[in-house]
């Protein structure tokens, strides 16, 4: 399978790791860690040496407690000279921008990103859909419900029975909203949106059944990267004692069918996907 980007096509024939860039002072794991263009140069040259295949940046954070909209001005001057920086500096890797915002989104994709990381999945700013289509964009469109203040709280966790097809239903109507607006099937990845408006068990549900999400024919990105429901498992309240559990995680995605992992600690996520990748592919030879 290739997932086709504005500059190019990647081709998903072994797990490819999305390292995280966030130039936020609110992140939930790292915010206010990149405040410096040469703090960004070292976090960008450490995720790429290490093994990522495309750098995720994002201005604004979408944390489950208190996370507060910032406007396009603001985000633009925290997103874009880290935009320039990852495309110039290093010219091998894939960017793409996290952004709820179609302005922001179109002027990382002039500045030589290659992918939109929306986390509304196109809702939240009815333009975003065309600006992708003109640019043909790669895009990933996440599962989520509410605002950038509420989708990583438990306010819109109020599903029935079938969780998991509810999130499902859900994407597809996001899915069908790009393709009409122009957005080239082979441009579309897909994320069940792990930790956003779902609980502990409705995340683990999710990644239980994601083979359910790879039926619809997109590839699809898991972003379960020190999320809260994996300190619930192993009692870890710092995100940052969550690898471990991150890369048990992903191992677990990847063979239930994700082929595109979002993570801040890439080496091992790097190692433990190359491993479990050489393993299921021996069992099938």
């Amino acid at each position: 399978m290739l997932w086709h980007h504005a500059t190019g096509a990647l081709a998903l024939d072994r797990p490819r790791i999305v390292g995280i860039v966030n130039v936020t002072p609110d992140s939930f794991s790292d915010g206010g860690r990149l405040t410096t263009a040469d703090e960004v140069r070292r976090h960008v040259e450490r995720l790429v040496t290490e093994g990522a295949d495309v750098i995720d940046i994002g201005g604004e954070s979408t944390r489950p407690q208190g996370a507060v909209a910032v406007d396009a001005d603001e985000e633009l001057r925290r997103v874009i000279p880290a935009v320039q920086l990852a495309v110039e500096e290093f010219p091998g890797i894939l960017v793409s921008v996290d952004t709820v915002k179609s302005r922001v989104a179109a002027d990382a994709l002039a500045a030589g990103a290659s992918i939109v990381n929306d986390v509304s999945g196109f809702r939240l700013d009815p333009a975003m859909s065309q600006i992708c289509a003109a640019a043909k964009a790669g895009v990933v469109l996440m599962h989520s419900r509410g605002d950038v203040a509420t989708m990583g709280t438990f306010a819109r966790a109020d599903y029935g029975d079938d969780a998991v097809g509810e999130v499902i239903a859900e994407l597809q109507v996001r899915v069908q909203h790009a393709l009409d607006a122009g957005v080239e099937r082979g441009r579309i990845a897909i994320d069940p949106g792990i930790g956003f408006s779902k609980r502990g068990e409705q995340s683990l549900a999710v990644l239980a059944q994601l083979a359910r999400f790879t039926t619809l024919g997109y590839p699809v990105l898991v972003g379960a990267s020190r999320k809260r429901f994996i300190g619930e498992i192993i009692g870890a309240a710092s995100p940052s004692d969550r690898v471990a559990g991150t890369v048990g995680a992903n191992v677990a995605a990847l063979e239930r069918g994700a082929r595109l992992f979002r993570v801040h600690d890439v080496k091992p996520s790097r190692d433990a996907l190359d491993v479990a990748w050489a393993i299921i592919h021996r069992g099938s030879a």
